[in-house]
């Protein structure tokens, strides 16, 4: 006799084994539905044709780079891996994900330079991938659209990186005083610090030296604030979950020092040099920065960029390890409804800088080189946000509804028809068991016309358009064929007029 308790092990083992898997993304990552995707596109769209506009041309890398030809630059560094996700293939060499879009071209850089004109003017965009603590609105895999400038030391490619910042805010759309670009240099910074006696050297692919540690903790301003950032240069910083983050452990002077550098405040941009110059004393590195951030300031002018759309902003280091000299983001500055209902500014959208050490990790040769990358989804976020107000939804297909099963040959030989002429048109393929379930389904897809066509039609050689763009308000009212013909918005055309009479409505 079988034991009956065996039996009901044997049965909770069986459904153990032949468990479904729960349908949910991973956490950090997310699903692109066909109108966000599209959005994106066409955003990405836009942006590629400034940078053309600019000479720049496009270059697509791997996604997988060997992870020692990416470094070890993210700001999280806490996480596993360094931030970023990798594995061992069969030969077992490390490949990881890309992080960003800079670190693939400093590698394809390296590889080619033989091949490629000096400078080399670059776009690209595409997906990245972060293994960081996700969050709201905080993914581990987002879309950037990068430009860059490798072979040059000239501040004009600097300031040039700034200006096309404000053709392409313009070009999709944002209002000149919705936007601004702050501009910093890390060699001020670096300057600071020489004063208050921290000269270790930016080795970033070794253990992080106080200096990095001091940059990668005023990266955080925007997220901690002044005393996030204070805590983090001293002894260390607990957050809301309990974790604790070991800071610079800086004395109270150089804290105090580092502290009135980034709140600096001033929309003078003139009289934010003035200031600068008397905290870097008597540094040469810090006096090259200065130097470098008035020449840009002067090429943007004579680009018709002044202080209301270029501004000196002691607080912008980026997070990223490998900015050598000039950084600068672009923000929005318009206010919007934030997390738990806040009123909140949009903040940074994009950013970048000079970074004149990354391809000499492959060369031994220093390569001069400069760029920015926009963060697509983060950008896309932002204008919903400014125009909320506006019905951005693409317009779904024309639908063409079934009437008579006998005749769907004809059905299909009119959407036929319709896309010949470059009219985006679907044959209603669903159950047509009335047409008020039809039409539902044309307000689902956001259609604006469906074509109601019946044996009464067929017999005449006629077609009933019915504009759906009030329908989704009065389908739930109407049962019958003859009571959508008694409405307004619901015309009836010979059927050899149908392409014609829609691209007429299309424009």
């Amino acid at each position: 006799m079988v034991n009956p308790r065996k039996r009901v092990l044997n049965v909770k083992k069986n459904k153990q084994k032949n468990a479904r898997p729960k349908p949910i993304t991973p956490k950090g990552f997310r699903d692109y539905f066909h109108d966000y995707s599209k959005s994106r596109s066409n955003l990405i769209n836009d942006i590629c044709k400034v940078y053309e506009l600019y000479g720049f041309e496009n270059l697509e890398t791997s996604a997988i780079e060997n992870l020692d030809a990416l470094g070890k630059y993210l700001p999280d560094i806490d996480r596993p891996n360094q931030g970023v996700f990798s594995w061992k293939d069969e030969e077992n060499n490390w490949l990881a994900l890309r992080y960003d879009l800079t670190a693939p071209l400093a590698r394809f850089y390296a590889q080619y330079f033989n091949n490629l004109p000096l400078p080399y003017r670059r776009y690209s965009w595409g997906p990245v991938w972060r293994n960081e603590k996700p969050g709201i609105g905080r993914y581990r895999q987002f879309y950037q659209c990068d430009a860059d400038t490798i072979g040059t030391n000239s501040s004009v490619s600097d300031a040039e990186m700034c200006i096309m910042f404000c053709k392409i805010f313009e070009k999709i759309g944002v209002k000149k005083n919705k936007y601004l670009i702050n501009l910093n240099n890390r060699k001020i910074l670096n300057g600071i610090l020489e004063t208050v006696g921290i000269t270790d050297s930016n080795n970033y692919d070794a253990t992080l030296g106080t200096s990095e540690k001091v940059l990668r903790s005023i990266d955080k301003i925007d997220r901690l604030g002044f005393d996030g950032v204070k805590d983090l240069l001293g002894k260390g910083r607990r957050d809301e979950s309990g974790d604790f983050t070991n800071g610079a452990n800086l004395t109270n002077d150089q804290i105090d020092t580092i502290m009135q550098f980034i709140r600096l405040e001033s929309g003078d941009n003139i009289e934010t040099l003035n200031q600068l110059k008397n905290l870097v004393s008597n540094s040469l590195i810090g006096k090259q920065g200065i130097n470098e951030l008035e020449e840009i300031l002067e090429y943007c002018e004579l680009a018709g960029l002044f202080e209301d759309r270029i501004r000196i902003n002691s607080g912008i280091v980026r997070g990223l390890g490998y900015y050598t000299g000039t950084v600068f983001e672009a923000e929005l500055t318009d206010k919007i409804i934030g997390n738990e209902g806040k009123i909140t500014e949009i903040g940074s959208v994009a950013g970048g800088g000079r970074y004149d050490d990354l391809v000499k990790r492959f060369t031994g040769k220093m390569v001069p080189a400069t760029g920015f990358s926009i963060g697509i989804d983060r950008l896309l976020f932002a204008l919903n946000q400014m125009n909320s107000g506006e019905n951005n939804k693409e317009t779904g297909p024309i639908i063409v509804t079934i009437m008579d099963k006998k005749r769907i040959n004809d059905y299909q030989k009119i959407v036929t028809d319709l896309r010949n002429a470059g009219i985006k048109s679907e044959l209603y393929l669903g159950n047509p068991k009335d047409l008020g379930r039809q039409l539902k389904y044309a307000d689902k897809r956001n259609s604006r016309f469906a074509v109601i066509i019946g044996s009464e039609e067929f017999n005449k050689d006629v077609v009933q358009i019915k504009d759906l763009e009030l329908g989704s308000k009065i389908s739930s009212q109407i049962k019958t064929n003859k009571e959508w013909k008694n409405q307004p918005a619901q015309v009836e055309i010979p059927r050899h007029n149908l392409v014609k009479y829609v691209l007429n409505l299309s424009k």
